[in-house]
């Protein structure tokens, strides 16, 4: 069974940090390129970064340099660094593993991420 296990959310202050990581099972994680997503309450799921088996990284314009991502191949963990945190960074964080062949997707099941003051 394939299994994307969020840990890290919580509740923190405005300019605090926190760091999200992502445990993978049953696939084969270096055939995936990583993400993490976000979606605040009535707006749409965007993208916050992306990693690649190769260690290539794409971030959202709104969380460029303040956001990390990084991947431990041999933990099948990939993690979001955050920091600098915003109250519009208020949302559930969603783990997404995309096969880089067949594009297929896989989804955890969210933390929740609050930033206020």
């Amino acid at each position: 069974q394939v299994q994307l296990v969020e840990s890290g959310g919580g509740l923190v202050q405005p300019g605090e940090s926190l760091r999200l990581a992502c445990a993978t099972s049953g696939i084969t994680f270096r055939l995936y390129t990583m993400g993490w997503y976000r979606q605040a309450p009535g707006k749409q799921r965007e993208l916050v970064a992306t990693i690649t088996s190769g260690g290539r990284t794409n971030f959202a314009d709104s969380v460029k340099g303040r956001f990390t991502i990084s991947r431990d191949n041999a933990k099948n963990t990939v993690y979001l660094q955050m920091n600098s945190l915003k109250p519009e960074d208020t949302a559930v964080y969603y783990c997404n593993a995309r096969h880089q062949v067949t594009r297929h997707d896989y989804w955890g099941q969210g933390t929740q991420v609050t930033v206020s003051s």
